[in-house]
């Protein structure tokens, strides 16, 4: 089977926007598989592989994957990157190289936000990663419009290819979940009527408990002590849990407060 028989796979892909990872002329079936793996491990289903130079489908990619790449759907194969890409409008190269060309760089985290602001309207986004042995060549990164570089060490800065699309699915992941914390609202916290009074109301419980002694460190002993609660940012619920707390413990010295 050629690799132009690939193209029109009817791949299922998930609702939530999510980059397509493109290996780019991949040499081993064992590196394939891990990184079907790690993509599979951060939520990442769209996998395409230009010109891998085993061909596919490829055993020890499959073996690899621990199954990755059967849940995840099948792999889409291309004899280059500009059909692998047709259906993106925004591409970047993952490379340790910065070349003579006129490309915004970005770190990881950088480059998935912008990623991401692209997918929000339903825009389709590529990463592409090179060959084990040489990387990427400048054809390739020309066609895309920004280039992604790790912070590795610049006199050992080779990575391993599914090693170099982890840091990304993770930080694709990561992005998500700050995103999805940032939609959470917050609780409300208590309104310093309510706060003040739980602080009154323990400072009387523990002035009947002859807590505040010595005298003349009563003042700052109430200080410390209101610091402490107003740092919990308590809500309204967690207030009167804390009253209830007070009481019950008044009450247990026989005593009401």
């Amino acid at each position: 089977m050629t690799l132009d028989k690939y193209e029109d796979v009817n791949v299922q892909i998930p609702p939530q926007p999510q980059p397509a990872i493109v290996l780019v002329r991949p040499q081993m079936g064992e590196n394939i598989g891990a990184a079907a793996r790690v993509m599979a491990n951060f939520g990442l289903h769209d996998l395409r592989l230009v010109a891998p130079r085993d061909g596919w489908p490829n055993p020890k990619a499959q073996t690899m994957s621990a199954g990755a790449i059967k849940d995840t759907g099948p792999v889409r194969v291309y004899p280059n990157v500009g059909k692998a890409i047709a259906d993106c409008s925004l591409g970047f190269a993952v490379t340790a190289r910065l070349r003579d060309m006129e490309k915004d760089v970005y770190g990881p985290v950088e480059g998935c936000a912008e990623l991401k602001a692209h997918t929000q309207n339903g825009s389709q986004v590529a990463l592409l990663f090179g060959a084990e042995s040489s990387g990427l060549n400048n054809e390739d990164v020309s066609l895309c419009d920004g280039i992604i570089s790790y912070p590795v060490d610049k006199f050992f800065s080779s990575l391993n290819l599914a090693q170099a699309v982890a840091v990304i699915a993770y930080e694709w992941q990561v992005s998500l979940d700050r995103e999805q914390n940032q939609q959470t609202l917050p609780s409300k916290i208590a309104s310093k009527k309510a706060q003040i009074g739980l602080f009154e109301h323990l400072e009387e419980a523990l002035e009947n408990a002859r807590f505040f002694y010595p005298p003349e460190k009563n003042p700052v002993m109430r200080q410390n002590i209101r610091n402490a609660l107003i740092k919990a940012r308590l809500t309204e619920q967690e207030v009167r849990t804390f009253r209830g707390i007070v009481r019950a413990l008044a009450k247990g010295r026989g005593q009401q407060s």
